[in-house]
């Protein structure tokens, strides 16, 4: 939050935007400097005068109190540290309440969305998915939802990367409850990010409006299970309404949360198999992979391998293999597979040959 804003007027216009929040007649075009800020303000008490509507008091002072901790922030529309990739989007929010590091709210970052009621295998190619690209240094976007998003934001902690949450209530209301402890652990490194005012339930009414912020935050968004009505088609919608890649997961033909996932591809979605389907779409992606294997000396890659268990390397072989194989062959996680995976290929120990494929060249 700009630490030069008067906090009375800062008040007034949080108490403005509680009171007033969902209007579409309550519209300013800049925020970017106090004497904008305090103009807002005035003119937003003015116009609640004319609805005969009181000004949110209760949340705009809960809010300042929560803004009196630490790494707690306020980042409004069109000032210095407003993502600019969400303020290119559609209807980008007028503010946004921010717990962890703002930063990381304008670095690369990829959507990673799917069904509440996934499959086990789904939440595996979730975590296995966001744990690659929190490896290249890609920060992984999702919303904290049971299934699909606390496996993606998960799977980007294990990578030790960098994940952001998006809330569908106040920034001080976690939902789902059995996700504080994973909430917690997001706000280390990322994020939790809400345009909410305080005292804002997450309502089933929030959750498409907080979808616009997940692919808005994304250069693509991927989604992995989804039903044909989903919340995760709404952001991929969102994502394709924004210009931004979509990417999809397909399954089985005879499983309803494949539907959703196959309804995008034949639109023109993206079907991912592996990693490199998504790299290959996004240049700075791709930059990423190159800089990290040209970064990569021989000492490097030497210390990097001396982790991997020389019974990991034997179970490769020398003919093609997929992870699965290798999950198979050495009893290993998925996750601790496709990390070495991604190590001995950064170290040019294998090649991806192309549909879940790699091959040992030395």
């Amino acid at each position: 939050m700009n630490k030069g804003l008067d906090i009375d007027m800062l008040r007034a216009f949080l108490a403005c935007h509680a009171a007033a929040y969902g209007n579409s007649k309550f519209v300013f075009d800049s925020l970017s400097s106090p004497e904008e800020l305090n103009a807002a303000a005035d003119t937003g008490l003015r116009w609640l005068r004319t609805q005969s509507v009181e000004p949110g008091w209760e949340a705009a002072d809960r809010a300042l109190e929560w803004l009196s901790a630490p790494d707690h922030h306020l980042i409004l529309l069109h000032q210095r540290g407003y993502p600019s990739q969400l303020g290119a989007s559609s209807a980008p929010p007028l503010l946004l309440f921010v717990d962890g590091d703002p930063k990381c709210l304008c670095e690369p970052q990829l959507a990673v969305v799917g069904s509440r009621q996934a499959t086990p295998n789904g939440m595996d190619i979730a975590r296995n998915f966001a744990q690659l690209l929190a490896a290249l240094g890609v920060v992984v976007t999702s919303g904290l939802a049971r299934g699909i998003d606390g496996a993606a934001h998960r799977g980007a902690l294990a990578g030790s990367g960098k994940t952001i949450a998006v809330l569908g209530c106040a920034i001080d209301y976690i939902y789902p409850r059995q996700h504080r402890d994973l909430a917690a652990e997001i706000t280390k490194s990322g994020a939790l990010v809400s345009e909410f005012p305080f005292g804002v339930a997450p309502l089933p009414a929030n959750f498409p409006r907080r979808n616009r912020i997940i692919s808005g935050l994304a250069v693509g968004t991927l989604v992995v299970e989804a039903a044909l009505r989903s919340g995760s088609l709404s952001t991929a919608i969102h994502a394709l309404e924004q210009g931004r890649e979509v990417f999809a997961v397909p399954g089985s033909i005879q499983s309803p949360l494949s539907k959703g996932s196959h309804a995008l591809i034949k639109q023109g979605a993206k079907l991912v198999e592996d990693i490199a389907d998504i790299v290959d779409e996004i240049p700075e992606f791709k930059a990423r992979l190159h800089a990290r294997k040209a970064g990569i000396s021989a000492r490097d890659s030497s210390a990097q391998l001396g982790q991997v268990d020389q019974q990991f390397l034997r179970a490769c072989g020398w003919d093609l293999f997929t992870a699965d194989d290798i999950v198979l062959r050495s009893r290993l996680t998925v996750q601790e597979v496709s990390s070495m995976l991604l190590a001995l290929e950064l170290a040019g120990i294998i090649q991806v040959q192309g549909t879940g494929s790699y091959l040992r060249i030395r």
